[in-house]
């Protein structure tokens, strides 16, 4: 996957500049969630994480042409309209992270529209983090909506050009319960809004 990343990128003219907190990336499991205006955000992942993690995804995603390479078989993909489809892959979720392997989850459910704000976040991915104690890592992408834009991927307007990517300082859920996920969604979604607000 991660070979593939590099050959779209590479090709489509992207390169991506990233600032990192020091504790960000480590090989132990850790919640990653990501603003997410682009198919960039998909193949940006693996350009920045050095380590091993598993996609949790729209099913949709397997009609979308090149990016739905990136969830044959190792990844999860799920189907938000089904009830029973989403809390089997949020068990396998849980079970991945057992295993010591990261989840990278686009909190806002999907590739938001063309106003490119941030959206409200879903509970799934720090339902997540509470349940199984690991950190959460807020990743935001400031301005990939301007390299490829959404819409219909063989319509959309696109240019190569440096993606800017901020991976956040993780966010500690050690001690935390369910009493918590309000307040945790709120503090990751405020620090990925104040970054797509600071024009540095």
């Amino acid at each position: 996957m991660r070979a593939w990343a590099y050959f779209i990128a590479i090709t489509s003219g992207i390169i991506h500049k990233v600032r990192k907190h020091p504790a960000s990336i480590s090989p132990e499991p850790r919640v990653y969630c990501s603003n997410h205006h682009s198919y960039l955000d998909i193949l940006l992942p693996y350009l920045v994480i050095p380590h091993y993690f598993i996609f949790l995804g729209k099913r949709e995603i397997q009609n979308a042409p090149l990016f739905n390479i990136f969830f044959k078989g190792m990844n999860i993909l799920v189907d938000r309209k089904s009830n029973i489809d989403s809390h089997k892959a949020f068990t396998r979720a849980g079970e991945e992270i057992e295993k010591g392997r990261s989840i990278f989850i686009f909190p806002e459910g999907g590739i938001m529209s063309r106003d490119h704000f941030l959206h409200g976040f879903k509970n799934g991915a720090f339902r997540l983090a509470i349940e199984k104690q690991v950190p959460i890592v807020p990743i935001t992408y400031k301005n990939n909506f301007r390299l490829l834009q959404t819409g219909s991927f063989l319509m959309a307007d696109a240019r190569p050009g440096i993606s800017h990517v901020v991976v956040h300082e993780p966010i500690s859920t050690k001690g935390m319960s369910m009493e918590d996920l309000v307040s945790l969604k709120e503090r990751c979604h405020a620090v990925i809004s104040n970054e797509l607000m600071n024009k540095g």
